[in-house]
C-alpha cells in the first residue's frame, strides 16, 4: 500500500499548470482580493471611500452650466461648453480603455479556467476540492465581468449622448459668439460713421462761421466807414445849429397848435351864435392826453363855481349818446386814455340854469404813449415811483416815495420791505384818472385795490400815470376782468 504524504501539493510537477501567455496586460500589478459571500456571491474586500467617477462629474458640470446659463454672457458660456466637451472626450476614452481591459479580463479568466479544469483531473482529495472551489468562483467572476460590461455599454450610450448633446450646445454658443461679434462689428461700424457725419457737420458749421465772420466784419468796416464819413461831411458846430433849429421850429408849431384850437373855439363860439358878451364861461387847456382841462368864467356876470353843480361827460365823435363820468364834478378834469377819440362836455347848473361847454374836438392820444405801453407789456412786472396823497379819502401828509408794481395778475403797493396793498385783478377792483386834484390831476390817479381800501398816487410823469392805469386795464382784461371807475359817492381829490 502506497502511504500518501501530507506534503503531497509542495511535490507537485511545476509543468502541472500551464504557464500564462506573456500576451496579457494586467489592469494592476496584484490580482483582486475576492472572498465568496452567502449563495456563492463575490465580495470585494476592499474598504476605500467611494470616489465620484467621471460620469458623475460631468452631469454634475452639466447641471451647474444649466443653471448658470441665464447669468452667464456669451464668450462664457462657449468657454464652458468648451470644457465640458473636452471633459466628454475624456469619459469616451476611458470607456475606451475600460472595454479593452474588460477584454483582457476575459482572456485572463478563459486561461485560468483551462488551467484550474486541466488541474483538477490530476489532483484527488481536498486538493480536488479547493480547485473545484476556484473553477466556481473564476465562474461567478466571469458573470460579474459579464454583468458590468453590460453596464458599461450603457454607460458608453450615455456617455455618447452626453457627448453629442455639448458638441450641439458648443456649436450653438460658437454661432451665437459669431452672430454677438457680427452685431457689434455693425454698431461699431454705425458708431464710426455717425462720429464720421458729425465731425463733417461740424467742419461745415466752422467753415460757414468763418464765411459768416467776414461778411460781418466787411459789412461793419463799411458802417465805420459811412459813419466817419458823415462826420467829415457834418461838423459839431453844424450839427448844434441844427438841433437849434428843430427847437425853434417845434416851440413855433406848439404855438400855431395853441392858435388853431383858440381859432377853432371861435369858429365853434360862432357857429352856434354865441356872443362873447353872453358866455359866462369857457374851456380852458390842450385838449390832448396828459393836459388838464379847467371851467373857467369869462364874464363877470357869471356865478361862482363853488356854488354850482358840475358834471363832466363823454361823447362819442359820431354825435352818440353822452357817457357819465363818474366822480369828474369839479371845475377841473384831466382827460385819461379812455377819453382819447372822444368828445367831452361839461354842464353847470345854477339855479336851474345849464351851461353846456363841449371841447372843439375828440381827445387827443400823447405822443409815443402806444409804443411805450407796448415795449412795458412784454416785462413781466412794471414798477413806477408813486407818492400816496390819499388813503381811503384822507389827505396824507408824507410825501415819501413808494413803489407801485403792475404785474399780469394782481398790482401791488409797497415802501421799501413794507406792503401797503397787494391784489389780484377782481371785480371789486376800480382803477382810474383822479377826477379834480388842480392842476397835477394829470398825474395822478385813483385805485381801489378792495371794497375799504383806497389810494391816490401822483406819478413822476402824465406819461407814467397814463401808461399805469393802460398796462393795468389791458392786463385785467386778460384775466376778463374790466376794470371799471369809481361812483359817484367816492371821493376823488379836491
Amino acid at each position: 500500500m502506497t502511504r500518501v504524504t501530507r506534503d503531497f501539493g509542495d511535490t507537485m510537477q511545476k509543468d502541472a499548470v500551464p504557464a500564462v501567455s506573456s500576451d496579457v496586460a494586467f489592469a494592476s500589478s496584484r490580482f483582486p482580493n475576492y472572498k465568496i459571500g452567502a449563495n456563492n456571491q463575490i465580495v470585494d474586500g476592499k474598504d476605500d471611500l467611494k470616489v465620484m467617477s467621471m460620469k458623475e462629474a460631468v452631469a454634475r458640470e452639466t447641471a451647474l452650466l444649466l443653471e448658470q446659463q441665464k447669468r452667464l454672457s456669451v464668450r462664457d458660456l462657449a468657454s464652458k461648453f468648451e470644457r465640458g466637451l473636452a471633459a466628454a472626450a475624456k469619459l469616451s476614452e476611458e470607456a475606451r480603455l475600460r472595454e479593452a481591459a474588460s477584454l483582457e479580463k476575459h482572456v485572463l479568466l478563459k486561461k485560468l479556467r483551462d488551467a484550474l479544469e486541466s488541474l483538477r483531473g490530476r489532483v484527488a482529495g481536498r486538493n480536488k476540492d479547493d480547485v473545484e472551489e476556484a473553477i466556481a468562483m473564476v465562474e461567478a467572476l466571469a458573470v460579474q465581468l459579464t454583468q458590468r460590461e453590460g453596464e458599461l455599454i450603457q454607460e458608453k450610450s450615455e456617455v455618447k449622448k452626453l457627448a453629442d448633446f455639448l458638441k450641439q450646445a458648443s456649436e450653438d454658443a460658437k454661432k451665437l459668439v459669431d452672430e454677438e461679434r457680427a452685431f457689434a462689428r455693425a454698431e461699431i461700424e454705425s458708431a464710426r460713421a455717425s462720429v464720421q457725419r458729425v465731425e463733417e457737420a461740424l467742419k461745415e458749421h466752422e467753415r460757414m462761421s468763418r464765411a459768416s465772420g467776414k461778411q460781418d466784419l466787411d459789412e461793419l468796416m463799411k458802417e465805420v466807414q459811412e459813419a466817419r464819413r458823415i462826420k467829415m461831411l457834418h461838423q459839431p458846430s453844424k450839427v448844434m445849429d441844427m438841433e437849434h433849429e428843430l427847437r425853434a421850429l417845434r416851440v413855433q408849431l406848439a404855438e400855431k397848435t395853441k392858435r388853431s384850437l383858440l381859432l377853432q373855439k371861435e369858429l365853434a363860439r360862432s357857429r352856434r351864435g354865441e356872443l362873447n358878451s353872453s358866455q359866462l364861461y369857457e374851456l380852458e387847456g390842450t385838449e390832448i392826453l396828459g393836459s388838464y382841462l379847467e371851467i373857467n368864467p369869462c364874464s363877470d356876470d357869471a356865478p361862482e363855481l363853488s356854488k354850482c353843480s358840475i358834471q363832466w361827460y363823454r361823447v362819442s365823435s359820431e354825435g352818440g349818446k353822452k357817457e357819465v363820468i363818474s366822480g369828474a364834478t369839479k371845475s377841473i378834469y384831466a382827460p385819461e386814455p379812455f377819453d382819447v377819440g372822444r368828445i367831452l362836455q361839461a354842464e353847470i347848473i345854477h339855479n336851474g340854469q345849464q351851461i353846456t361847454l363841449t371841447t372843439t374836438g375828440a381827445i387827443d392820444p400823447a405822443a409815443g404813449l402806444g409804443s411805450y405801453v407796448e415795449a412795458l407789456v412784454r416785462r413781466h412786472d412794471v414798477e413806477f415811483n408813486v407818492v400816496v396823497t390819499q388813503m381811503n379819502g384822507v389827505n396824507q401828509p408824507s410825501e415819501s416815495i413808494h413803489v407801485l408794481h403792475v404785474g399780469k395778475m394782481r398790482m401791488k403797493l409797497r415802501k421799501g420791505k413794507t406792503t401797503n396793498a397787494k391784489e389780484y385783478y377782481s371785480t371789486s377792483m376800480q382803477l382810474c384818472g383822479v377826477r379834480g386834484g388842480g392842476n397835477a390831476a394829470a398825474q395822478a390817479l385813483f385805485w381801489q385795490a378792495k371794497k375799504g381800501v383806497s389810494f391816490v398816487l401822483a406819478f413822476e410823469s402824465e406819461r407814467d400815470r397814463n401808461a399805469a392805469i393802460m398796462l393795468a386795464r389791458r392786463f385785467a382784461f386778460d384775466c376778463n376782468i374790466m376794470l371799471a371807475g369809481p361812483d359817484d359817492r367816492t371821493p376823488l381829490g379836491n
